[in-house]
């Protein structure tokens, strides 16, 4: 068989249009497809593999098939005990004690981290993409790496035909598991191979008290601080909820804790009254998963636009409906009785 990067510029096209015929996702989503799971080989045959995790929404897509969505970006963490060795110590739980001690760790690992992508992380890819002689270039900037490739397909510039490595190194990454990934594209064309690779991954319940205490903070805020492109953790987290993995991991009140305990420590946040927004109080009987006002008309838009890029690959249900999942499961979680 064909490897897909083997082959010419128009074979290329011809086997993402089959491809887009046979299963009803857009090209260009099946090519970035390819391109991220192309990416996370590189990494993850690479010399720091055993200190990376997968995590995010994309995660939940290509490891754990949970949500029925393209996620474009790569979320990683490089482990912080081995970033900050000298830093953390033989702690099973590295996290800083005190808020000056935080911004002495934090200061360091962000530069740490930095010129870890760019002297290690980044060069890398660039001699892979060198030896397959493919269509690409790669940048650093800062904690992430972009490579962009030259798209054979349009969509309607919601998704960028570029790749984002986005790196954090402020927790160990666990519980992670190993998982095949695949290309969505494998599934409809045998006669071409695809890449393939086999990640560390972050297990989904983790996912769930991350996306659930990020959206926590957005109602609480009005806004969200990672840019656009964020009602995807909505969507998730009702697919978390629907495959079981809510209901585990809200009856786990210690990983509840240990998610609240690491965004206490590195990720503290005010509300939009400017009062630190308890995340402890999150996990044990006050979340926040609905947004009220202007942020919920925020939301809104947002998701209109996830939607009609074709970025929800089964049919989409409306906003209304979403919000009134979102609602079950903040009522299922303020339920869990708080920990003595």
């Amino acid at each position: 068989m064909a490897e897909f990067f083997q082959l010419s510029t128009a074979e290329r096209l011809d086997a993402l249009n089959a491809v887009a015929d046979l299963s009803g996702l857009p090209p260009h989503l099946l090519e970035k497809d390819i391109w991220i799971v192309w990416t996370l080989h590189q990494l993850f045959t690479g010399p720091y593999a055993k200190h990376l995790v997968f995590k995010g929404g994309t995660s939940l897509s290509k490891a754990y098939g949970i949500i029925r969505r393209f996620s474009e970006d790569v979320d990683l963490t490089y482990d912080i005990r081995a970033i900050a060795a000298d830093l953390v110590g033989d702690s099973d739980t590295p996290l800083p004690e005190t808020r000056s001690q935080e911004r002495k760790w934090s200061k360091a690992i962000r530069a740490r981290l930095s010129d870890w992508v760019t002297t290690e992380i980044l060069p890398r890819i660039k001699q892979s993409l060198e030896q397959a002689g493919l269509p690409a270039t790669a940048r650093a900037d800062g904690d992430k790496v972009f490579i962009d490739y030259a798209s054979l397909t349009a969509g309607t510039g919601y998704v960028s035909p570029a790749v984002m490595l986005e790196f954090g190194a402020r927790s160990t990454g666990e519980p992670s598991e190993l998982r095949d990934i695949r290309c969505d594209a494998a599934a409809f064309l045998g006669a071409v191979t695809f890449p393939t690779t086999t990640p560390a991954v972050m297990r989904p319940e983790r996912t769930f008290w991350e996306k659930a205490t990020a959206i926590h903070v957005f109602c609480a805020q009005g806004a969200f601080r990672g840019g656009d492109r964020f009602a995807r953790h909505w969507h998730d987290v009702t697919r978390l909820d629907t495959a079981g993995f809510a209901d585990a991991a809200i009856a786990d009140l210690a990983l509840a804790r240990s998610v609240a305990d690491h965004k206490s420590a590195f990720f503290a946040e005010k509300n939009s009254s400017g009062d630190t927004i308890d995340y402890h109080a999150a996990v044990s009987g006050n979340l926040q998963l609905v947004p009220h006002d202007q942020s919920l008309a925020t939301l809104a838009v947002d998701y209109q636009q996830m939607v009609d890029d074709g970025l929800l690959f089964d049919e989409p249900e409306s906003f209304e409906t979403l919000l009134d999942r979102c609602r079950e499961i903040q009522a299922k979680a303020n339920a869990i009785p708080s920990p003595k």
